[in-house]
């Protein structure tokens, strides 16, 4: 693992693997993963495989106040989290990446891509769009995590109820068990900003390729997907993978890659 400091001072703890040298070119393309609201960077565990022999340079990180990051950062607010993720692709040298980005994750890709589209060649956008405002989410996740039988007694009793391994994954132990690796007021603040407004103006305003994955079972609803081609015509690719809930690169991480990398990825967009 790696570490980079942000302009505040919070430590942002990140991953860079580079393609297999067999697929590589001189300089390849360079995929950047957002994880979600109490996520970390290993959910990208079972997609990283197949996006690196597919040549892709993978980097991913924990978001601020996530996983190995800092815990408890001096701010949780959306300008935040863009600002690291620019500062990581400038820090890194990279240039025009592909940023792809899971609900929360996925709304710091599509405001990165909108404020600096020099950045960024091409967004997906898995279960995210810019939809709301919707101010009871954050009550709806403060009542999730105090419905954790925290601390857990071993990984497969997390495992059983938050319903992902990759989910479990991203706990720590300690001596009476184990527990999340960010602070539950931390969670509710980074979620509050993000729902008290729609993101309408900032969708409108990108300007790359952008394809958005929708789980059959998720929270992205048909008709926001709908709304977002209608207002983005040109430009716009979306796509049902229709066994998938909210955590489509957990529950069909296979479907995601070909949907990423298979022949359809490169039918023009919209």
């Amino acid at each position: 693992m790696n570490h980079a400091t942000m302009q505040d001072g919070t430590s942002i703890t990140y991953r860079d693997e580079p393609p297999p040298l067999s697929h590589s070119p001189d300089q390849p393309r360079t995929i950047l993963l957002l994880h979600g609201l109490a996520g970390h960077l290993g959910e990208w565990d079972a997609l990283t495989p197949g996006l690196l022999t597919a040549g892709f340079r993978v980097v991913s990180y924990d978001a601020r106040g996530h996983g190995a990051s800092t815990r408890r950062p001096p701010t949780v607010s959306r300008a935040a989290h863009v600002a690291d993720a620019r500062t990581l692709i400038q820090e890194l040298g990279l240039s025009r990446v592909t940023v792809l980005g899971q609900s929360m994750g996925g709304n710091t890709a599509m405001l990165l891509a909108s404020a600096h589209p020099e950045l960024v060649a091409s967004l997906i956008l898995v279960e995210a769009g810019p939809g709301g405002p919707n101010p009871a989410v954050p009550t709806q996740i403060a009542d999730w995590l105090d419905s954790w039988p925290t601390p857990f007694t071993s990984v497969a009793q997390a495992e059983t109820f938050l319903g992902h391994e990759a989910w479990a994954r991203g706990l720590e132990e300690r001596p009476d068990g184990w527990h999340p690796r960010f602070d539950r007021d931390t969670m509710i603040a980074t979620i509050t900003e993000l729902t008290a407004r729609a993101y309408w103006p900032e969708w409108e305003r990108l300007a790359c390729p952008t394809l958005v994955v929708r789980g059959g079972k998720g929270a992205l609803s048909a008709e926001e997907a709908a709304e977002m081609l209608r207002r983005r015509a040109r430009g716009t690719r979306v796509v049902v993978i229709r066994d998938a809930g909210h955590d489509v690169h957990l529950d069909r991480p296979d479907d995601l890659l070909a949907t990423i990398t298979g022949p359809d990825a490169r039918r023009p967009t919209r």
